[in-house]
Formats: structure tokens, sequence, C-alpha cells
């Protein structure tokens, strides 16, 4: 079975790679495909999966190439994780929103929508490609904007697309754990969209174990999102908000943390990884060394800006274990080629899962996964409070996809505009400015 990697010159990869090693049954990926428009980059992650696979019996093949139609030829599975722009892409995002005093985070606001006007037309024309290409191939996709991705993907590919993070996963593992359940053996109640979701009940056994979390302080202020939110908070809402909820409900104090910062964190990554992609350049150089470093100190700087607003201190180690995406890409890939069926929670059309939301629009829930696909389950609706947050930024969602298709700049405007982290139309037209001055990836916004 043929797995391409989009993105293959990108960190992250070889944590996709070290789980194909992990896996030996019959129909497993025999081999990887890395497309990658730097070559450089290219070449440093070859050598770190070289050095992953060495000495490991029926290690998948490794090639690497720049040429998107060849990587996608003869595809089974492709895995998506590109960055239009670059990591100096990001760093510009957040700096250019913060100068008007609104976040731009990665995915978040403002950050997020120009990352996304970056990275939408890309995407449409890969999946043109893979549509016409790899017709039969299943697409995982984990770029960001996950969930606005996938959706502008879906109207190309389908229910043959879908979009996966590690954030619910993390959350549900922590939660679980404290709670003293098996994560593989809890039902996770989780609904949203893409980095905008609540874990309203863990399930075990038949019976929801999560009111006990809110009777027990010490329980509840054990683990990363206790700390953040705080104990207080979290009772209110009677639910664990997804992480990236704490740009929503502490936005000043996250906004006025990453101000006063030295560096934002698209600009530590953006060195951190200059360094390392430096390092790896020197043939001698232990390349699977470097990346375990690196790593190691990425994940635990994670969100580093909230965990300061919130005066809540570095991450505790048994926090620092990822949601594992990469886990999730291998199970999502198994239950397809497989009939392996598992429950994962993915970013799916919607259908007719969450009433306030029409059939297409991308949402994050758990899902069945099977050789058909993946399958949203059926939830309980949205309290009103999240009603108001999930259609609020899927409306910035579709403004910013139809902005792309388009490429009109007033639609560009508004979707800034609409966002609830946004909260003047003269700071939305600003950033478009801005955001046009500083990417050629956007000069398709006409005035």
């Amino acid at each position: 079975m043929k797995l391409t990697i989009l993105g293959g010159g990108g960190f992250r990869v070889p944590l996709v790679y070290g789980a194909l090693l992990g896996d030996h049954a019959e129909g497993r990926v025999s081999h990887v495909t890395l497309h990658d428009l730097d070559a450089g980059r290219l070449s440093a992650i070859a050598r770190v999966l070289g050095e992953q696979g060495a000495g490991v019996p029926d290690a998948p093949v490794v090639t690497a190439t720049t040429d998107l139609d060849e990587a996608l030829r003869g595809a089974d599975f492709v895995f998506s994780a590109i960055r239009v722009g670059g990591l100096e892409g990001r760093a510009a995002d957040e700096r250019i929103a913060l100068a008007e005093g609104v976040l731009g985070q990665e995915t978040v606001g403002a950050g997020g929508i120009a990352y996304g006007l970056r990275t939408l037309p890309v995407v449409t024309h890969i999946a043109g490609r893979i549509a016409e290409l790899a017709p039969d191939a299943w697409v995982i996709n984990f770029t960001n904007p996950a969930g606005m991705v996938t959706e502008a993907m879906s109207r190309i590919l389908g229910d043959r697309v879908v979009g996966i993070c590690d954030s619910p996963v993390g959350l549900g593992r922590r939660v679980a754990r404290v709670l003293g359940a098996a994560p593989g053996e809890a039902w996770i109640d989780y609904v949203g969209l893409n980095h905008l979701g609540w874990l309203r009940g863990l399930r075990v056994g038949g019976h929801d174990v999560l009111p006990r979390l809110f009777e027990d302080d010490r329980l509840l202020g054990s683990f990363e999102e206790g700390r953040l939110f705080g104990t207080e908070w979290l009772r209110s809402l009677g639910a664990v908000p997804n992480e990236y909820l704490h740009y929503y409900y502490f936005n000043r104090e996250a906004v006025r943390a990453y101000r006063e910062a030295e560096r934002t964190r698209g600009a530590f990554l953006l060195e951190q990884q200059a360094g390392f992609y430096e390092e790896t350049a020197e043939p001698d150089a232990p390349a699977l060394a470097a990346w375990h470093r690196t790593l190691a100190e990425r994940e635990a700087t994670y969100m580093a800006h909230n965990r300061e607003a919130a005066g809540v201190g570095e991450r505790d180690e048994e926090d620092l274990e990822s949601g594992g995406y990469e886990k999730v890409a291998l199970a999502l890939m198994r239950a397809i080629a497989r009939n392996e069926r598992a429950t994962l929670i993915l970013n799916v059309r919607n259908r007719h899962t969450l009433s306030v939301l029409d059939a297409d629009a991308v949402i994050e829930v758990p899902c069945f996964v099977d050789a058909a696909g993946a399958h949203p389950v059926s939830v309980d609706p949205l309290p009103y409070h999240a009603v108001g947050l999930v259609t609020a930024v899927k409306a910035v969602e579709r403004e910013v996809l139809a902005a792309a298709e388009s490429g009109s700049r007033a639609t560009a405007v508004k979707a800034f505009a609409l966002h609830p982290l946004v909260d003047s139309v003269t700071v939305a037209r600003r950033l478009v400015e801005g955001y046009t001055a500083e990417h050629a990836g956007l000069a398709y916004l006409r005035r």
C-alpha cells in the first residue's frame, strides 16, 4: 500500500513514519512518498526517516520528490500536512494581527483567516490533481486550518477526505487519566468545529463518569485544561473545552501575553526549526537525535503564552504527550484499508449531526470508521453558548471559502469583520491591507 505525504519535508513527518514502523500487519503501508517544494527540507526529513527505519524489518521504502503529480500517481492514501508560506508566513500573520491589537494565532482569529486565505487556493488545486491522478485514494488532512481546509477539499473529493487533529484526542486522554479510566475503553462525547469543541461526557461501561470530575476540585485542577481555564469556569460550563477555546474565553489575557512576549509562537518555531534543518544539512550530523531534541523542546513550549496568561507555569511532564495525530492517522488508514472498525474523533461533513449547521459543513465529532469511510455519530444538541460560537465561526469560514474562490477583497474583509475576536470593521480592513501587502500568496484578492 502506498502513502503519499504532502508537506513531506515538514518537521512532524517522522511521527507518522514512526507509527508506520510499528505496524506489521498484512496490508500495511509498504511505500512512503514524500512531497515538498523545498528539496533541502525533503532531504533532511528523508535522513531522519532513514535513521528511524535502520534495522527495522520490512520498513516502508521512502522516496522523495518535488513533483506533485509524480507523488500522487498510484497513491492509496494521501496525507496532507502542508504549510503555505512556511513558518515565515505564520510569524508574519501573528505580527500583523498583534499590531492591530487582535489575536494572530495560526488557526484562531485573524491569523487563522489569513492562513486560510493563503492555503485554500493551493489545497483546492491539490484536490483537483488527486481527483485526476488518484481518484480512489483517501485523503487524510492535517493541514491547518484543518476544518476549513477539509471542507474546501470535500467540495471536490466528497467524503474521501477526512480531517484529523490531535487536540481532542489529547484532551480525552488527559480527562480519562485523571478519572482512572483507560482511554481506549472510554467513549468521549466531544462535539464542535476544529479547535472549537467541548468534551461533554466520558462514558465507561455505559456510565458517564465526567460528573465525578466536576465534583472534585483536586481532580478538576490536576490536568492541563483544568489549570488553563480554572476549575470555577469549567464547572460553570459543565464541560471541558478544547484548549484553543482559551483564546475566546480569555482573549484579552491571551493577546496581552502575546504582545508582551519576547517573540510569538511562530517566530520561536521559525528559529528553532531553522536550526534543526541547518544542523541536519551537515552530512555527518545525527539527524534523528537532532529531531528528537527539537521535538522535546517544541512540545514543552506548546501554548506557553496561554499558560503564562493563566498563571499556571510550565507544562507537567504527564501532559507533554501529544494527542498522537500520527496514531489517529494510522488507525484511520487501518479502518478503511482493512475494515478494522474504529471510533475516532474526526473532521467530516456534518450530514444531519448538528441541526444548526447544513449538511456540507465540516464538523469535529466522534465517527465510526470502516471500509466505507468515516460516519459521524449522533450527538446531543449544542447548548446555546456553544451554538453562538460554532455558527459564528462557521459563518466566517464560509466567507473565507467564498473569498478564496472569488478573489473578492470585500468578502475577505467581511470574513475578518465577522470573526468574534475581531472587534471592528475598520480593523478588518486594515488587516486585509496588511496581509495582502505582506504575502504574495494573497495577490489574488482584488480591490
